[in-house]
């Protein structure tokens, strides 16, 4: 098992690095400056290019970044927040994310099993349709709309959430955005998790438990739902990241200081922020990178034939 771990910790690492690679050299041949040029005179951007390194060859301006990284620093902005470091403001917004993010999964994971398990022991039933109503609508409705729906229903007409969120009321003001979060990963876990049940609950092996006097939980606990976990946490592995790096739109609506609305700030804002924009997609990527990391080992751990076959691999 630790030779399996090492080796997929080491192709991450490797991933990762070919795709900051990439990221970056794809920043840098952007057409354009870095900074608000409708403010700055060419003179001064010729300054401000020569001071960050950009008039450098790439490949140089590369190491130098990976010494930047190396170190624990993203550098600084060029347009956003006046060009302050971008670590701590990158840091707190990620943090605000996470938090969000952690209600949303949890949410999203416990209700998607829930509908998708219920559907499943209840085909063609009237729970297997409205299970599957609920899932079909999840997906048909974008968070943002749901996120509407909740602020004027909740904050308007029944004010039991803030309109907008307030740091001082973390948790209350959490509860609309990761709601409306989770309704996509709500679906779609419940969704695959009917489809895997159902797969499982026909399969011969099953068949013969049942042959056996093996029925209800037991039946479910020992046969049905660890067969089952491996297509659905393949689907978990990238809905968590989507969830915990934050929705823009939902971030915009609701006014939360999170790395989605960050990124539409370092976009939108007077004159991309390049730095930006390659911090984020730094650190996007690690995420997912990441998850997909605790994915494999997490096979490993469901399903011991895969590290057998990636042994004989």
């Amino acid at each position: 098992m630790s030779k399996y771990i090492v080796k997929r910790i080491l192709m991450s690492v490797l991933t990762l690095f070919i795709i900051v690679f990439v990221l970056f050299v794809l920043i840098r041949i952007m057409p354009g400056d870095p900074f608000p040029v409708e403010r700055m005179s060419a003179e001064m951007i010729a300054l401000k290019r020569e001071e960050l390194g950009l008039n450098k060859p790439i490949l140089i301006q590369f190491a130098d970044y990976m010494s930047l990284l190396a170190s624990g620093s993203f550098g600084n902005g060029t347009s956003l927040y006046n060009g302050a470091p971008i670590k701590p403001i990158l840091t707190a917004c990620l943090i605000n994310s996470f938090k969000i993010g952690v209600l949303s999964i949890l949410f999203g994971t416990v209700v998607g099993l829930a509908i998708g398990i219920v559907a499943a022991l209840n085909r063609g039933k009237f729970l297997d349709g409205f299970c599957t109503l609920v899932s079909i609508l999840g997906v048909c409705i974008p968070s943002y709309v749901f996120m509407i729906f909740l602020q004027y229903f909740f904050s308007y007409k029944i004010p039991l959430f803030p309109y907008f969120f307030d740091p001082a009321n973390f948790f209350a003001s959490s509860i609309m955005p990761a709601l409306s979060l989770s309704l996509f990963a709500i679906s779609t876990i419940a969704r695959f998790t009917r489809n895997e049940m159902l797969e499982v609950l026909n399969s011969d092996y099953v068949k013969l438990a049942e042959s056996k006097g093996l029925y209800g939980f037991e039946l479910i606990r020992r046969h049905v739902l660890r067969n089952a976990l491996i297509p659905i946490v393949t689907v978990i592995a990238p809905l968590v990241v989507s969830l915990l790096t934050g929705a823009m739109v939902i971030e915009k609506i609701y006014g939360i200081n999170g790395v989605g609305k960050l990124m539409v700030d370092a976009i939108a804002g007077q004159g991309v922020d390049y730095n930006y924009v390659l911090a984020l997609s730094i650190v996007f990527s690690a995420m997912y990178i990441g998850a997909m990391l605790v994915l494999d080992i997490l096979y490993g751990i469901i399903d011991p034939r895969i590290r057998l076959t990636s042994k004989e691999g």
